[in-house]
């Protein structure tokens, strides 16, 4: 598929766009607005795991460190923790794997607390060399969000974290594969998933909100591929179809 055929596929969806896809075997990129700064919605879950791993990695948390869930971290929307009782022993490793699995929202906000906030992980991805991937606010921040505080990414940025996993290089080799098992197990599987059925693992996550729908991933065919659709002020349904459409039809290319 060219840059052509991808604007076709677009074509009559609404809103604000991005597609970024590259061949980890040839190297070929597929590029359609993928430096544009994208408000995140969970995807920005995907920069609050890697600094969990680095500072792991550093000695800075211990997997197995507890967290005592407060009534007042709870949140709605995505997740479970908001429906299990106040008191509850969370180990760090548990909080990130419901962040990604279940996309968490209650997990992904004690996480960015216990990582020092949101200036901590914006100066570790500033230091990776990435320059539009901020985590900006907390999750379901209403106040910040009225003053335009939104958290970013880029669909080549979040690629290029995606590569780096794949290549063994986010953090180290070790922290890299236990990154992509997890995202293997997300379980919303509506949009780049959808019409594999099972048949090749794919690590992937999901973002969702109010006009928003993004799907960022690895497919794992014969020829490994990374595909970053992102979307804002869209129609959500379509942008969602032509998710599934693009991911299998990449699919059958490769």
């Amino acid at each position: 598929m060219d840059g052509k055929s991808l604007e076709g596929y677009l074509k009559g969806i609404p809103g604000k766009l991005a597609v970024y896809c590259k061949n980890l075997v040839t190297g070929e990129i597929l590029d359609y607005n993928g430096d544009i700064p994208m408000m995140a919605a969970s995807v920005i879950k995907i920069p609050v795991l890697i600094e969990t791993f680095r500072q792991i990695q550093a000695g800075m948390l211990k997997k197995d460190q507890l967290y005592v869930l407060e009534e007042g971290d709870k949140l709605p929307s995505c997740g479970c923790l908001n429906r299990m009782h106040a008191g509850l022993n969370l180990t760090v490793q548990d909080l990130y794997n419901l962040m990604i699995i279940l996309s968490d929202n209650t997990a992904a906000n004690i996480l960015i607390r216990l990582l020092g906030g949101t200036e901590e992980i914006n100066g570790s991805l500033a230091k990776m060399g990435y320059q539009t991937c901020r985590v900006n606010r907390l999750l379901f921040d209403s106040e910040a969000s009225d003053k335009g505080i939104e958290n970013y990414v880029s669909g080549r940025e979040i690629g290029d974290m995606l590569e780096k996993m794949y290549r063994g290089k986010m953090i180290d080799r070790k922290s890299s594969e236990e990154m992509l098992e997890i995202m293997k197990s997300q379980r919303l599987k509506n949009k780049i998933p959808f019409y594999f059925q099972g048949c090749v693992p794919i690590a992937h996550k999901t973002g969702e909100d109010d006009g928003i729908t993004h799907d960022v991933g690895i497919i794992f065919g014969s020829q490994p591929f990374i595909l970053c659709c992102m979307s804002n002020e869209t129609d959500c349904t379509r942008f969602n179809r032509f998710i599934q459409k693009l991911a299998w039809s990449l699919y059958r290319e490769a």
